[in-house]
């Protein structure tokens, strides 16, 4: 433990990491360097400069990278419609590399030995944390307090604070949120409490962002969403940064009772967890850009998109985002973003999103003159029909000839 001499801790200014930073100066020895990042979570982060500093922290990293987790994480990511098992938006995995970057950043300008986070011993965050540090420094130390000291519930990190001259209002402390929750721009999640019974109907007031779709307006909400390569640039006509763009999308949402899951999950560590999520901006964009895609993508790559989607959600959620697989497939799904161009139209009512108009003036392969049921002044021949119908059963009745048909072995 000697060889620790400085470490980069994620400090979020908490109860468990105002611990862990007494821990790592006492356990270790060492000096502690925070870092604190507002990432749209909702609190303010300020706070945490003056809690540091009575921890006796001398270097105090408090960063602003909502544009950031948005330009370069969240927004790639919905570029290839991602969703793990079948529905979760990934809030809280795309967060992870971002805050890995960082510290590995400020460990090089502060020339720390190690970092250090506060993810418990029984999640995914752990991992999401080293593997990225190890993708982007190979010889950093990490060092996980939950998987080596003995301060196992929330009583007995208050117990440590009152025994290590921690400053925390414990009054405050006792009147935390029953659950486990984890917030940035992108979404809120929650565990814990009444949730650890999957049976169990989750409380109303324990969502934060929405309404419930029952007492959401009984008029609709109607928006125009503008896509350039991809990307959602404006709303109703308004450029927006993307932190911007999510922002609005998860009030409007909101408001409109979009975007709550309840779901059990199969976490990467091995056990299966029950958690409930709130992505009403989320919800929002993926049903948009697949609205756009519709109309501009071509059929087989928007096809092999949706083939690749499910192993590139997965390197996600389990923390490959500076793998070279994750890269990989990235450089494919940008590619194919050129020319996913245009507006879409959408009705937000009581919980649902309803695509009702798409529009792409520059890159539309859509041609209402072959598609339409009337009269088509010879834009396409239906007898072209037959050829292309018989080319494709030619194996199924070879097969049938030989024996093979519906029935046969």
């Amino acid at each position: 433990m000697a060889d620790i001499n400085k470490v980069v801790l994620a400090y979020s200014g908490g109860l468990d990491t105002s611990v862990i930073v007494r821990w790592l100066q006492e356990h270790y020895g060492c000096e502690v360097v925070t870092f604190t990042a507002d990432i749209g979570q909702g609190e303010e982060v300020s706070p945490a400069r003056a809690k540091a500093e009575a921890l006796g922290v001398r270097e105090i990293y408090i960063d602003d990278l909502r544009e950031e987790f948005a330009r370069d994480f969240v927004f790639p990511m919905f570029r290839a419609n991602t969703v793990y098992e079948g529905e979760y938006l990934l809030g809280t995995s795309i967060a992870r590399p971002l805050i890995a970057k960082r510290l590995i950043e400020i460990a090089n300008e502060t020339g720390a030995d190690a970092i250090s986070h506060g993810a418990t011993g029984k999640g995914n965050d752990q991992v999401r944390f080293e593997l990225g540090a190890y993708a982007l420094k190979p010889g950093i130390r990490v060092i996980a307090p939950w998987r080596e000291w003995d301060l196992g519930s929330r009583e007995s990190l208050m117990a440590y604070c009152r025994e290590h001259d921690i400053p925390v209002d414990f009054a405050s402390q006792k009147k935390k949120s029953p659950y486990s929750m984890d917030a940035n721009l992108l979404h809120i999640s929650y565990e814990g409490g009444v949730l650890e019974d999957p049976w169990t109907e989750c409380e109303e007031d324990m969502w934060r962002w929405s309404v419930s779709p029952e007492a959401a307006p009984d008029t609709p909400t109607y928006l125009e969403l503008s896509y350039r390569g991809g990307d959602i640039v404006a709303i109703d006509g308004e450029a927006l940064t993307p932190a911007q763009v999510i922002e609005r999308l998860n009030a409007v949402g909101g408001a409109n009772g979009i975007g709550r899951l309840d779901i059990v999950e199969n976490r990467y560590v091995g056990m299966k967890s029950r958690g409930c999520y709130e992505t009403p901006g989320g919800t929002i964009m993926l049903r948009a850009h697949r609205a756009i895609e519709s109309l501009t993508l071509d059929r087989e790559v928007a096809h092999l998109k949706d083939e690749l989607m499910p192993r590139y959600a997965e390197l996600i959620y389990n923390g490959y985002w500076w793998s070279p697989e994750r890269q990989m497939l990235q450089a494919a799904i940008d590619q194919s973003q050129a020319h996913v161009n245009g507006v879409v139209r959408l009705k937000l009512y009581k919980g649902n999103v309803i695509v009702v108009g798409r529009q792409s003036a520059t890159d539309s392969l859509f041609d209402e003159h072959i598609a339409t049921f009337e009269e088509d002044a010879g834009a396409y021949d239906q007898g072209d029909a037959e050829g292309f119908i018989k080319l494709n059963a030619l194996r199924l009745r070879i097969a049938a000839g030989k024996g093979r048909g519906l029935g046969g072995s």
